[in-house]
């Protein structure tokens, strides 16, 4: 006798309970009468979509749940389903994982682990589960656990212990670099620690700064893998599981991992895809200067959206080299976009002739380059307000990181598509998609990078070479090493004071900044949150 699983791996949207109902109902029903399964497991939250934060502390989300339950108790009929959902119980609200059977709620488990760290903060609004959830169903004894409660070793046993033979694991676990591996590395040692197989759903699509990267799997109770969803988009994934003395998932097919740059790229088109289109905008546009940021950002933003919704506009000062027109001009020719050239010169020199009076007797400096930014973020915005596109921002990790951006200026937009991206894989990400087909031309790639907002300048003349810099902010930022660790690592002491120094002082700038792709495992925002008042 077997067993058929369907894992549906679905891109929801947050708050949107009876859209996301709608896509359980169409998923249990092409289980149901497509592939023939007894059921569906869908991601954590489902209902909801992941992370609702504060909307959890509406009622009325808890009341549109229980309307979407009994709406799928009626219309999904004929298939068991696994999905996930906020309720209220005895001592506050419970993240949920139900298995629903004949238009009831049979089984419920109550997740236990609640992360607090990284982006996660279920303990503001959840309370943790204390046991397990272990029910008969078509022939096995199926247990039920939700995302983190598998990166520790305590439910999982608790599940074997109540005699499950099959343990089905729910989750909204979020991309960055390196992620997927880790987590089919744990689940190996799950399954060989209570000799069970595991069915693990996760979550797809971009929610704010988050991308969710699929790649559901499931392994045996050898911790063998016997197949894997694809990555970065939605998929129904049949498991056959063939039921004797122990529940074994037969061998499928299994998607492969994406390379880092392959997963890193795929994850920045899914963000900006469904931050543009999940909040109603009508595409994107953004400045094309013929640097590599901004190449770099408008092939994801035509390849998330199609070369129809995108728009560029070529912003040239007194400063711009004829090169950075040609190149951005070339960009803009390969990827099929629409352009314009607005000259910035005039609202540059209205804007010095008003300020004359204030800046008398001080010398030229960073002022006058901010302003050159700052009427290009009066331009941009101006056009995103009146076509409705979302305004894309290019700036890098690197600059975000030490402060090499100006507020109202290149900082103005509503999305930041490699806002986590150092400038260094910034250049292995150019490389990457033109490998797939060229789209940046190879001068962008091969001249030193330079905002143009003096004559001659270049970052270097401001910042460290980004091969030292990248490496430094990764131990400062990322790994919280301090001063005289990274100096010990051979770094050199000045410079590390100094690019210390600038991210120190620079978090009033990125607490103003646009959210924008998560790709490592620290990014600014919600996943590295520091005062900006402080003597630390």
């Amino acid at each position: 006798m077997n067993l058929r699983i369907l894992i549906a791996q679905l891109n929801l949207l947050v708050g949107d309970v009876a859209g996301n109902t709608d896509k359980v109902v169409a998923a249990a029903r092409e289980g149901r009468d497509v592939h023939r399964a007894d059921l569906v497991v869908f991601p954590e939250l489902t209902l909801t979509g992941y992370p609702p934060e504060d909307l959890l502390l509406r009622p009325e989300l808890l009341e549109r749940t229980e309307a979407a339950l009994q709406r799928i108790f009626a219309d999904a009929a004929g298939v068991g389903l696994v999905l996930g959902y906020p309720r209220a119980g005895v001592g506050g609200l419970f993240n949920v994982a139900g298995l629903i059977v004949d238009g009831r709620v049979v089984a419920e488990y109550a997740k236990q682990l609640l992360p607090n760290y990284s982006v996660f903060d279920e303990k503001r609004y959840f309370q943790p589960g204390s046991a397990a959830s272990v029910v008969d169903f078509k022939g096995v004894r199926l247990g039920l656990t939700v995302c983190e409660d598998i990166w520790e070793e305590g439910p999982a046993r608790q599940a074997a212990e109540a005699g499950a033979q099959l343990l089905v694991n729910v989750n909204a676990s979020p991309y960055h670099t390196g992620k997927a591996p880790e987590r089919e590395e744990l689940l190996v040692l799950r399954a060989r620690e209570h000799r069970m197989p595991i069915v693990y759903a996760n979550l797809v699509g971009g929610q704010d700064e988050l991308v969710f990267d699929g790649g559901s799997f499931v392994v045996d109770a050898a911790g063998s893998l016997t197949q894997r969803a694809p990555f970065f988009e939605e998929a129904m994934l049949p498991v056959e599981v063939e039921l004797g003395a122990v529940a074994c998932p037969l061998p499928a097919a299994v998607a492969p991992f994406p390379s880092e740059e392959d997963g890193v790229y795929r994850a920045l088109v899914l963000g900006v895809r469904d931050y543009v289109r999940k909040n109603g905008f009508r595409g994107a546009v953004l400045g094309l200067s013929g640097g590599i940021d901004s190449a770099l950002t408008l092939a994801v933003a035509v390849d998330a959206l199609g070369a129809e919704q995108v728009e560029v506009v070529l912003m040239p000062s007194r400063y711009t080299a004829d090169m950075s027109v040609d190149d951005a001009l070339e960009e803009a020719r390969i990827l099929g976009v629409d352009h314009s050239i607005i000259p910035i010169e005039a609202a540059f020199e209205a804007f010095l002739g008003m300020l004359e009076g204030e800046f008398a007797g001080c010398d030229t400096d960073v002022t006058e380059e901010n302003i050159q930014a700052r009427c290009r973020g009066i331009i941009l915005m101006a056009i995103s307000n009146k076509k409705g596109k979302m305004l894309l921002t290019t700036g890098n990790k690197s600059e975000m990181a030490v402060g090499y951006a100006t507020l109202y200026g290149d900082m103005a937009g509503g999305f930041a598509p490699i806002k986590d991206v150092p400038k260094t894989l910034v250049y292995r990400l150019a490389r990457y998609r033109n490998g797939i087909s060229r789209v940046i031309p190879q001068r962008v790639i091969d001249r030193p990078p330079s905002a143009e907002l003096r004559p001659d300048q270049t970052d270097q003349d401001s910042l460290p070479d980004y091969a030292v810099l990248d490496p430094i902010l990764k131990r400062y930022i990322e790994q919280d090493e301090g001063v005289e660790r990274i100096v010990a690592a051979g770094f050199p002491e000045a410079e590390v004071r100094r690019v210390v120094r600038l991210v120190d002082r620079n978090e009033y700038k990125r607490r103003q900044a646009p959210p924008g792709v998560r790709i490592t495992c620290r990014a600014f925002g919600r996943d590295r949150r520091y005062p900006i008042t402080s003597g630390f």
